[in-house]
């Protein structure tokens, strides 16, 4: 038998802006909708976002857009 590859894809653009943004504030919008706050980590497959009490864990494969939230809009 064959032991299953596990394959995984990594967005080295989208992984870089969202390490540029680790200790500020963005939103990122996903295919499910937008979530915003203070970017608290950042991993090859996952961001940490952080507002007030809750914490969102963020597939990357999953963002559609990210921007820094200036708060302005």
């Amino acid at each position: 038998m064959q032991q299953p590859i596990q394959v995984v894809v990594i967005e080295p653009y989208v992984y870089a802006a969202v390490r540029s943004l680790i200790g500020k504030r963005a939103v990122l919008d996903t295919v499910r909708g937008s979530v915003s706050g203070m970017v608290v980590d950042a991993k090859p497959d996952h961001v940490v976002i952080k507002e007030r009490d809750s914490t969102f864990f963020v597939r990357l494969c999953e963002v559609v857009w990210i921007m820094p939230d200036t708060g302005k809009y």
